[in-house]
This record gives structure tokens, sequence and C-alpha cells, in this order.
């Protein structure tokens, strides 16, 4: 695993972007297939607004491009909340990325994949049959989560199996429900679903490239037990350690990693 201190936030969108880019004008040359994980959150929203820019300026090919968000929030009724709700990640999606794609570079809605509560088993099978995930963006949840796959105990489950779990609907931890009702609520914490459904670090860690982004100072501490512990499922970003290619991308500015 590789880690990349840079100044700032918008240093780390430029790079990312930049990243991003650059596998899309490879991965989906001539109308190849390309299978691309996508995050949400405050984190990501620099970094879009960049790669769409970039992509419409080049004229990229997106016509094999298909995306594959990491998870949406489940309401009361124990299906996927709807477009309308102000925390959709589908929302989200079309108003940080998809909408600002010009229509001309070939990406349509049957394009863009997002995990159902009760479509679990197909999502994943989809996804394999379509190969696996090529690039894989993600950020880091204050306790360590990726996607939503929450911290377990490490009694419970081993390493090696939680690394192994499928895409599932499950429930956020308090930290997480309180921690984005601040970010993206108002702090409204009664705005934020108790369950989403998550795509499975088992999907997670077999993509071939992947890079977490990481710019709040609460994310300090899960990157630096991350930096020198082992794979654990109390911290599922570890899971990531022994990945052959994965970056981290953290912003000097506001995280401060004891890298000795």
């Amino acid at each position: 695993m590789n880690w990349l201190s840079v100044e700032n936030y918008d240093q780390m969108s430029r790079h990312a972007a930049d990243q991003i880019h650059a596998a899309l004008v490879t991965g989906c040359a001539e109308g190849q297939r390309l299978n691309l994980g996508l995050a949400t959150g405050n984190t990501m929203i620099g970094l879009y607004r960049l790669l769409a820019e970039r992509l419409n300026q080049d004229q990229v090919d997106l016509r094999g491009l298909h995306t594959y968000n990491l998870d949406e929030y489940v309401g009361s009724d124990r299906k996927a909340i709807p477009e309308s709700h102000p925390l959709s990640y589908r929302k989200y999606m079309q108003e940080q990325l998809f909408d600002a794609l010009d229509p001309a570079l070939g990406f349509t809605a049957e394009q863009a994949h997002f995990p159902a509560p009760d479509e679990t088993d197909r999502f994943d099978r989809d996804l394999a049959t379509a190969g696996g995930l090529d690039f894989q963006l993600l950020g880091i949840g204050f306790n360590g989560h990726i996607a939503f796959n929450e911290p377990m105990n490490a009694t419970e489950i081993s390493a090696a199996e939680f690394a192994s779990l499928p895409s599932r609907t499950i429930a956020l931890r308090e930290l997480t429900i309180q921690t984005n009702a601040r970010l993206t609520a108002g702090d409204d914490s009664a705005l934020v679903p108790r369950h989403a459904v998550t795509m499975g670090m088992k999907q997670i860690v077999a993509a071939r490239e992947i890079l977490l982004l990481a710019c709040f100072p609460e994310q300090a501490e899960p990157l630096n037990k991350m930096l020198h512990g082992t794979p654990t499922p109390e911290l599922p970003a570890s899971c990531l350690l022994g990945h052959g290619n994965a970056t981290v991308v953290y912003t000097a500015d506001t995280i401060e990693l004891n890298t000795t």
C-alpha cells in the first residue's frame, strides 16, 4: 500500500481526478469496458467536479464505462430510500457527476449500478460476471469503515472472514449516524436512516486498483491505526493493507500521520 501526503483538499481532488481520468482514458479506449467503483460524501465533491471537466474537455469515450456505487441508505420499509430523499446517493451521483458529463461521451443511466437491499446477491453476481472492479474509489469513516462495512469485534469474526463478506444490508453504528448527520444532514440525526445496503468487503478488496481519499481531522486516528497495524475486522479499512495496488491520499493541512 502506498501513502501520499498532499498539501490540501484542492491538491487531493486534482490528484484523484488525474488518476481516475488516466484510468478511464486507457480502460475505455475504443469502447472497452471499465468497471469503476464510486464513493459519495463531501470528500468526493471537488474530485467529481474536476473529473467531469477533464472528461468533457478531452471528449473521453465513456461508452464502455460502468459505475458501481458503494452503498445506499435503507428506509424503515427495508427498501432503498427514493431519489427524492435529501440523503439519496443516487441523487448525489446525478448532481455531483452524472449530470455534469457531456451526453456526447456516451455514458447512460443504464451504465450506473447501485446495490439494492433485496438484490445484493444479484449485485455481486452481476459484478463478478462483468469481471469485477477495475478501479475502486474509497473514503474512510471516522471509525475506520469503508463503504458501510462497519467494524466488527475480532472475537466474532476473523480478519479473513471479514474481508470475504458479501454485499448486504446492515445496521449503522451510532458514530456513523451522528457523523453523517453533522456532515450531510444539517445536524438532524432523525433525517439519517438507521440502515444501509453496502457493497461487500469481498468486492472492494478484489478491485485491481484502489484509491482512498481522506481530508477530515477525525480520519487521522483510523489512518494511524491502519498505518501501524495489521488487518482486523475492528478497523475495516485495514483489510486493504495487503492489497498490491492501493494508495491512500491524505491532506497534510488537516491530517497528521505518525510515519516513523
